[in-house]
């Protein structure tokens, strides 16, 4: 099992007129399906005058949560279609939108599907891909006389400190690539006085 995987880097944008009809298409990374939730929400008021707002969302280095909405289009000519692009691309942790402003003429289910496969190739075509790696959190407490170790045991530029406390008990979160935390977790156990969260 890989913790590599492909995502963006940060949002996108790209548009596409087809018979009239205006598709505005945008993908934007995310961590979890509540800020997915989240997006498609604020997606939705802020373009409330369009006629469809269609998504698609692939979460996770081992690629299997997602989930895909036509929003009221034909059933399966727009959600479908962009998840296959981000299928094709093989990429992960993002959201893909589509807003299709009417244009007064029909496109049909072929017209459809063409029209939010090509918006969503083409946001994705526009997105910076970059290479991430799923990580993992580790909490710990210690005394303040095992500082010094506790720093050094930390001091890797792959770890990353999330929260720390320092009093008479010391506390902190660390983040750090998946692959690597079993001997990171090790090492803090090894210190005098540490005692590791779940």
């Amino acid at each position: 099992m890989s913790d590599k995987f492909l995502t963006i880097n940060t949002r996108a944008e790209a548009s596409l007129t087809e018979k009239r009809s205006r598709f505005l298409a945008f993908a934007l990374p995310i961590e979890t399906a509540t800020q997915a939730r989240s997006i498609i929400k604020e997606f939705s008021k802020e373009y409330y005058d369009a006629r469809h707002v269609c998504w698609a969302y692939m979460l996770g280095a081992e690629r299997s949560e997602f989930l895909s909405s036509d929003n009221g289009e034909p059933s399966g000519t727009a959600g479908k279609p962009i998840l296959g692009q981000i299928n094709s691309l093989g990429l992960t942790n993002l959201i893909v939108l589509v807003v299709r402003y009417f244009g007064g003429i029909k496109l049909g289910t072929p017209g459809l599907i063409a029209a939010y496969k090509e918006s969503a190739r083409l946001v994705l075509e526009s997105s910076e891909i970059v290479e991430r790696h799923e990580t993992a959190r580790i909490s710990f407490t210690f005394p303040y006389l095992s500082m010094n170790d506790v720093m050094k045991a930390v001091k890797d530029p792959e770890v990353t400190v999330i929260e720390r406390q320092f009093d008479n008990a010391c506390a902190m979160t660390v983040e750090i690539r998946s692959d690597l935390a079993p001997s990171l977790r090790d090492a803090i156990a090894d210190i005098p006085g540490v005692s590791l969260g779940d």
